[in-house]
């Protein structure tokens, strides 16, 4: 499989840091955020991996990873023109992704401290579909959180609920296959003005298509400077 991080954005809740550096190249540790992610995906057997990050902050992750060959893994990148949204930024990934092969997304902030070669494995598995991965959090309020129907599958995603109907958050790694970008063009810009990845995976969990496993280990989206510190402290004696 193939891996795709999506690492532009504008980094507005680690503002001033990100005025200047893009956050995903900001440290947690004795390495900058991405790195972590990459060394995850590379643990996991996979080397074929799509940078996409903005055009100020591509200069930077090539001077940092170049090619990848030195970290093992094989990068190229592509520019995200403008804000679109996540999904938007997705679409960029259509020449990299073969017809019918399947994928990782990877949301370049997030950090998973669990081996995640069982959870690919079982979506190589699956026939179609997507596949999420769930994590338990103490402040379900700030994430998106799958509503599960009787039979225990997700029937749909609801992003930054008020009364959230679990304590599950859907993590920044999704997994597709390369239907994925027929599905982004039935899609429509959200009031901000994006194509929203909850929207995005809200289309396959309304066809019965959107599976899921739930994280046993640590995980973390570090774009805040609470979290920041708390992945930073975590990761401080961890060296590849």
């Amino acid at each position: 499989m193939k891996a795709v991080i999506l690492a532009g954005g504008t980094g507005t809740r680690l503002m001033p840091l990100t005025s200047y550096i893009n956050k995903h190249m900001l440290p947690v540790g004795r390495h900058p955020m991405i790195h972590h992610g990459i060394e995850s995906l590379r643990r996991a057997g996979i080397n074929e991996i799509l940078i996409i990050t903005n055009r100020q902050s591509a200069e930077t992750f090539i001077r940092y990873f170049g090619s990848g060959e030195d970290r093992k893994v094989s990068l190229v990148y592509r520019i995200q023109e403008g804000a679109g949204g996540i999904a938007d930024a997705l679409q960029l990934a259509r020449p990299f992704i073969a017809d019918g092969e399947k994928f990782l997304v990877l949301l370049g902030d997030n950090l998973f401290e669990e081996d995640l070669t069982p959870y690919i494995h079982d979506f190589r598995q699956q026939q179609d579909g997507a596949m999420v991965l769930l994590k338990e959090v103490d402040d379900p309020h700030r994430y998106g959180i799958p509503v599960f129907d009787a039979s225990g599958a997700i029937k749909r995603i609801e992003e930054k609920p008020a009364e959230p109907q679990s304590n599950l958050s859907v993590t920044g790694l999704y997994m597709y296959s390369s239907d994925v970008f027929e599905r982004i063009e039935n899609i429509s810009p959200s009031s901000r003005g994006e194509l929203e990845i909850t929207d995005l995976n809200n289309l396959y969990a309304a066809a019965g298509l959107l599976t899921y496993r739930t994280l046993a280990g640590w995980w973390m989206d570090a774009g805040t400077f609470e979290s920041l510190k708390e992945a930073s402290a975590r990761y401080w004696d961890i060296e590849y």
